[in-house]
């Protein structure tokens, strides 16, 4: 194969180049760097998301999850919250972090309406609570765990990414936090990042 006819990027549109870099990633906080970098334009790939960009509805919270990457919370996944006719979201942010600030982050659970789901390394449950409406259908939930506790689990973020950060996930905690009210959309990710950072 001549060096013109290898393809610059996969299937789903992301630079390999940027892939490359993932092989490099092997704590939480250079995944949360990376994270933060995708979010604010500067690399199209992003391990398990196959598009070479995030959603549209991500514009208004990615500077803020970009924070959240920086300060110990490697996130998987996100919603704002949304009510829209008969179409409603309640916010939430999950990631992968160490067990001290999993505690922290289940905290607030203590002193604040938001709910947190905190999952410990090898965990595996199931519970649903309802994120997403599609009128009254149940579009999305939370509460299950998503550290890689099975072989083809490590397997595929081993493949996104390397062995050792795959390794890495599944022993680190996992945390869903959400926020109860449906549609808002300031109380919680600057809640989450005060907790990461200590000045609530």
């Amino acid at each position: 194969m001549k060096p013109e006819e290898i393809p610059a990027r996969d299937q789903y549109g992301r630079l390999l180049e940027d892939r490359g870099v993932w092989r490099q990633a092997t704590t939480l906080d250079a995944a949360g760097e990376l994270t933060a970098r995708w979010l604010e334009g500067g690399t199209t790939y992003q391990p398990g998301h196959f598009a070479a960009g995030y959603d549209d509805e991500t514009n208004p919270i990615a500077a803020a999850l970009a924070e959240l990457n920086r300060n110990g919370l490697f996130t998987k996944e996100s919603q704002p919250g949304i009510l829209d006719g008969a179409a409603a979201q309640r916010q939430y942010v999950t990631g992968f972090c160490s067990a001290a600030t999993a505690g922290d982050l289940l905290a607030l659970s203590t002193r604040t309406e938001l709910v947190t789901v905190a999952h410990a390394p090898g965990e595996a449950s199931s519970a649903a609570i309802p994120v997403t409406l599609d009128g009254t259908e149940v579009v999305t939930v939370l509460g299950s765990s998503e550290n890689p506790v099975d072989e083809e689990q490590i397997k595929a973020w081993s493949d996104e990414t390397n062995d050792s950060l795959a390794l890495l996930l599944a022993d680190s905690w996992y945390v869903e936090i959400l926020d109860p009210v449906w549609g808002r959309n300031d109380v919680l990710l600057p809640a989450v990042l005060g907790a990461l950072t200590g000045r609530e």
